[in-house]
């Protein structure tokens, strides 16, 4: 299982270039059909619309890649779209930016760059996170123990999923595979042997960018 960049969440983003509106439009998918399901509903949403130019990839290798510009002049709305999605590593993604005509031609030069800042915007709402292999951890501590636990958290590479309070803490971590003995570890050390830890199964989870 190999780590790779995708979209946290569907989102969108617009601009106005020269009283041509332009909306970016980005949503994450699994498969050719879920890419091609979202590019539907956004043409049904934006029927009105000049051009509805997407790119999306599929597959963590990038092993399926489409895009279309849509009746405006070739190779400046999808193939610069695509290349957005090449530069910033992005997989399973698909993109499709609206333009509604105001009157003004923009030339090549101008396309490119609408439908380029069109797609980047669009993947900064929708937010790159990394797919990697991770666990669930289901720990468990004694009360006394929870303000020392969950102080030493904040400085851990994992995520807080749940917290639960019983006769007991319970606390479910996600945490990436290639950091789990080491957060184990250290739990264990931190109180002494005196925290339950359960391994789940190992999944997909995303992580922003940033986290390490």
């Amino acid at each position: 299982m190999k780590a790779y960049r995708t979209l946290g969440q569907r989102a969108s983003a617009e601009f106005v270039e020269k009283k041509s509106r332009f909306i970016g439009h980005a949503c994450p998918v699994e498969t050719e059909e879920e890419a091609l399901a979202f590019l539907e509903s956004i043409r049904r949403d934006h029927r009105d619309a000049t051009h509805n130019c997407y790119a999306y990839t599929v597959g963590q290798n990038m092993g399926i890649m489409r895009y279309s510009d849509d009746g405006e002049p070739g190779g400046t709305a999808g193939l610069p779209m695509m290349d957005v999605l090449k530069k910033r590593d992005v997989r399973n993604c698909c993109v499709v930016v609206t333009r509604y005509f105001g009157g003004v031609l923009l030339g090549a030069g101008g396309l490119v760059r609408a439908y380029t800042h069109g797609t980047a915007i669009a993947l900064d709402a929708a937010r790159v996170v990394v797919m990697e292999p991770s666990r669930h951890l289901l720990c468990e501590v004694a009360y006394p123990m929870w303000d020392r636990v969950q102080h030493w958290l904040k400085d851990q590479p994992v995520q807080v999923l749940s917290t639960e309070f019983t006769t007991a803490v319970t606390f479910t971590l996600a945490v990436r595979e290639r950091d789990e003995a080491e957060v184990e570890a250290g739990l264990i050390r931190l109180t002494d042997s005196r925290v339950e830890i359960l391994p789940e199964d190992v999944m997909w989870q995303a992580w922003d960018v940033n986290e390490d």
